[in-house]
């Protein structure tokens, strides 16, 4: 099974399924892309005619039609994640499905079940993780005790730039597309996730600080959305994590992340440099963080192996990907009802 060949159909081809999963296809041998279906025919045949794909479908489901195929990539928004999902299962082939998982709890522990229903195929999400280059040396050195008990932790993300009051409506603004996603939230649970495990209750406030934006045709529709969050959670040592997200943060310091523990201290900065200092050391100094033993992306090539039996999938299976739409859609509940939620949900 090792040298079976692989034949990808592609449903939606936007920017990251055009700039991140075609290229990556393209580097596995025994694999070909072999059909395309996006929002149009013209779209697709200009995706087809780009990546020289033999074949555009009309639609998705004449796509799922074609035994040929025995893989698709799901790169639509998170809205159709779990109808598309099921259909391809159903339809007998693997699955790479685009992130977000989905709109809401429901549909992604929906998806899991169907997955789970076909153990013969393999189904991954692409990670939203931005930490491939910190991964490593943070989980070596949680799990050689350079923290000592772990105590809190602070996460910034903000994007530097001011509210765009009147900018255009994106699908990550639609509640209806992108559900209870919000800002990167779901990518930094990802991250913590592996580094310290599962939260077990949440409690949040957002603000919606660009109330309207304008759609397509240039008209202004409400967003319910935040693009500015303050996060508090709790893991399973009772250790306290505090996130802050915003969209809204011009000139603000970016991005940043403190780890707290009884016996040392971790700060990684923009850059995703790596400081740590002990209790008995005086101060921060740089930690060597050498590229050949950082992690990488490379979800397209872990995705046929998979296919082929040679690896299991670790970056991101469908479990994974319930945990963090979960908590999501816990700290959306939060915000909306001002209540402190327990997870799972």
């Amino acid at each position: 099974m090792s040298d079976l060949e692989i034949r990808v159909g592609l449903i939606g081809a936007g920017g990251n399924v055009r700039n991140r999963h075609i290229p990556g296809f393209q580097r596995v041998d025994g694999l070909e892309i072999v059909a395309v279906a996006n929002r149009t025919v013209e779209s697709g045949r200009s995706v087809a005619d780009q990546f020289d794909i033999p074949r555009v479908y009309s639609s998705w489901r004449e796509l799922l039609e074609d035994d040929d195929i025995n893989a698709v990539c799901i790169g639509t928004w998170p809205y159709m994640h779990k109808t598309m999902t099921i259909a391809a299962l159903e339809s007998g082939k693997h699955v790479l499905t685009e992130a977000r998982m989905a709109n809401t709890a429901e549909e992604a522990k929906a998806m899991l079940e169907a997955s789970r229903k076909h153990p013969d195929l393999v189904c991954q999400l692409t990670p939203t993780s931005t930490t491939y280059k910190i991964d490593k040396i943070i989980k070596r050195l949680v799990s050689e005790g350079f923290l000592g008990e772990l105590l809190s932790v602070e996460v910034q993300a903000l994007q530097n730039r001011f509210a765009d009051f009147g900018g255009d409506l994106h699908w990550r603004h639609d509640r209806e597309l992108s559900g209870y996603n919000m800002l990167n939230i779901g990518a930094a649970y990802e991250s913590m996730m592996r580094w310290f495990g599962r939260g077990n209750n949440v409690m949040a406030m957002g603000k919606v600080h660009v109330p309207y934006r304008k759609n397509t045709r240039g008209d202004l529709v409400s967003v319910s959305i935040p693009d500015h969050i303050d996060i508090l959670y709790e893991l399973a040592n009772n250790a306290q994590v505090h996130m802050r997200m915003s969209a809204t943060t011009g000139h603000s310091t970016g991005n940043q992340i403190w780890f707290y523990g009884t016996e040392g201290t971790i700060y990684i900065d923009q850059q995703q440099n790596v400081f740590g200092g002990r209790h008995d050391e005086n101060g921060l100094t740089a930690i060597d963080n050498p590229t050949e033993l950082q992690a990488y992306y490379r979800v397209e090539e872990e995705f046929s192996n998979a296919i082929r039996g040679t690896e299991e999938i670790t970056m991101v299976p469908f479990e994974s990907g319930v945990h963090y739409i979960e908590w999501t859609e816990a700290v959306a509940r939060s915000i909306q009802t001002g209540n402190r939620m327990t997870l799972p949900l």
